[in-house]
């Protein structure tokens, strides 16, 4: 089993959900984050004042899915993010050494 983490631009949220459904993935974690790499932030214009605006805006992404679906998981993920832009995120892969279902007290595969 693995996770998938991805960070995205916001407004890329939707598509990203829609295509991991595609594949039959359903379960995700969202989270609202700041964060720079090499677009290094941006100035902007307040009251007069320009201040540099260090940390952007994204969103992450989290699925667990079982270690066969990690290709087309990333696969869609990065379809679905992309804009061809500076900014458009990164895709993390880390192993999962155990998951329980709370509920049922399913583990492994079954849980997912």
């Amino acid at each position: 089993m693995k996770m998938v983490a991805a960070i995205i631009k916001p407004f890329k949220l939707d598509d990203v959900r829609e295509a991991l459904s595609e594949l039959g993935i359903s379960g995700i974690t969202v989270t609202e984050v700041k964060g720079f790499g090499r677009q290094k932030g941006h100035t902007e214009l307040y009251r007069g004042a320009e201040y540099v605006v260090d940390f952007l805006p994204k969103i992450k992404v989290e699925v667990a899915v079982d270690a066969p679906q990690v290709d087309q998981a990333i696969e869609a993920i990065s379809g679905a993010a992309k804009t061809g832009k500076i900014g458009d995120g990164k895709i993390f892969v880390y192993g999962l050494e155990q998951v329980v279902r709370i509920r049922t007290g399913e583990v492994g595969a079954d849980a997912l």
